[in-house]
């Protein structure tokens, strides 16, 4: 019996952000594309706190549903586990969209999405130091998500300060 058969439906829908974490080609960036629109609803009809909500239910149900995973499949992080991804760009535009207490445009909410998805990526592939660290060593759920919580944090930070630049040279 293939250890994964006994992974529900449903749990492998939430896990896999909607089916996008099998594409075959890079479902990290399929996983956080998918989970853009969503997050750029909530943001933007609800606001960043309703957001910020969003992803933090996000990140601890992912947590447990991803030790359940782990313990039925006894395998760690596949490729099509995507959730960590929507819960790090989500995070990402929620402090990225920050930024409208430097700039007021309305090129503003295109920017936001576009800077959230570039510099989470870019942390979330290269996981510079500390995100490193516990993608290499941190087992089960918390180690799924938490190395893209931080590279949403770095990356989150990372855009505020590129919009608090510019908006210092447009000044």
């Amino acid at each position: 019996m293939d250890k994964e058969e006994g992974i529900s439906t449903i749990r492998r829908l939430f896990l896999s952000f909607f089916g996008s974490g099998f594409a075959p080609k890079a479902p990290g960036t399929v996983g956080t594309l998918a989970s853009m629109p969503v997050g750029a609803l909530v943001l933007f009809y609800l606001g960043a706190q309703s957001l910020f909500m969003l992803t933090f239910a996000v990140t601890v149900i992912g947590i447990v549903e991803v030790n359940r995973y782990e313990s039925i499949a006894r395998r760690h992080d596949p490729s099509w586990i995507v959730i960590d991804e929507s819960a790090g760009i989500w995070l990402t535009m929620v402090i990225t969209s920050y930024a409208q207490s430097y700039i007021e445009s309305a090129y503003l909410y295109p920017a936001v999405l576009l800077a959230s998805f570039l510099s989470f990526r870019l942390f979330d592939i290269l996981k510079p130091s500390t995100i490193g660290w516990i993608d290499r060593n941190l087992e089960g759920g918390l180690g799924v998500m938490l190395d893209d919580i931080l590279a949403a944090l770095a990356a989150g930070a990372l855009n505020l300060l590129l919009f608090k630049s510019l908006a210092t040279l447009l000044s």
